[in-house]
């Protein structure tokens, strides 16, 4: 009797060693698996530190924003936005929206490349930024929702600010594993200065050369350039984006005057409005 009564202990200790086990190893999956939540509020705007300021050119800069821990992620969604507010130069209250060109993988900080026009009001109140301060944000905003293998490819037209949309975009699929959709992008700037984060758009055509194809075009090239020369044309988009068909689509970000005129070309080549859409 002493054997067995030994025997079934042992028994149970095993057994309740085994369920300590699988519910320890279950709370590990679920915390693992379980999507973090974002620090957006989409009612209210939150308090974002300004943790860096890094100036690209005479008008362009860097800044990167902590969130609330190292693993905090921002929450948003693939293509959508924020908005920013701020103080223009009277001291009146200005909101504008940006792109972060940071995913959520990204953790703990989420960083804005922002173009300083001389009289833009949002302008001011970044080129006065410094490290420490903070900017109010709220988000997500936005109408574009991206799902993997969505369309077949994307035809991308930028023009100037309008790249951080795009940038977002490509580098979301390009850096998925499992998404094989390829994107075609069009940027058109002034001059070589102009253009918004080209080290990076170069690395990843360089990274990803059968899924990202990218065709500079500026007003005022250099002297030695190889890319277009003037205005996008109907030509160029024939050339350097996929053709009009159900499984693709054609996204646009620029001034007024480029989006109005890159609509009436894609009209005229043959691209629906379920095909376009513009950001």
């Amino acid at each position: 009797m002493d054997f067995l009564l030994g025997r079934s202990v042992e028994t149970m200790v095993a057994v309740a060693v085994a369920v300590v086990a699988v519910a320890v190893g279950g709370a590990f999956l679920l915390r693992r698996s379980k999507k973090p939540k974002g620090c957006l509020d989409p009612e209210n705007f939150k308090e974002f530190k300004l943790v860096e300021k890094k100036q690209i050119s005479h008008n362009v800069a860097k800044f990167r924003f902590a969130l609330p821990t190292p693993t905090s992620v921002l929450g948003l969604p693939i293509g959508q936005h924020i908005s920013c507010r701020g103080q223009d130069a009277t001291g009146e209250e200005v909101i504008k929206s940006y792109t972060p060109t940071t995913l959520d993988c990204d953790l703990g900080n989420f960083q804005l490349v922002i173009k300083m026009y001389p009289q833009g009001r949002m302008s001011h109140h970044f080129r006065e930024m410094k490290v420490g301060d903070y900017m109010s944000v709220k988000g997500p905003k936005g109408r574009f929702k991206y799902q993997v293998g969505q369309v077949r490819a994307f035809g991308m037209l930028a023009g100037g600010s309008g790249i951080t949309p795009m940038f977002q975009v490509a580098r979301a699929i390009l850096e998925n594993p499992n998404d094989k959709t390829k994107v075609h992008l069009i940027y058109a700037n002034v001059t070589s200065e102009d253009i918004l984060l080209k080290e990076e758009l170069d690395s990843m055509a360089e990274d990803y050369p059968d899924r990202f194809k990218i065709f500079y075009v500026l007003n005022q090239p250099p002297e030695v350039w190889n890319g277009g020369v003037g205005f996008v044309s109907q030509e160029m988009i024939k050339t350097h984006c996929p053709a009009p068909a159900e499984d693709i689509q054609i996204l646009r970000c620029g001034p007024p005057p480029m989006n109005k005129a890159m609509a009436a070309h894609l009209e005229a080549l043959g691209y629906t409005n379920e095909m376009q859409f513009q950001f």
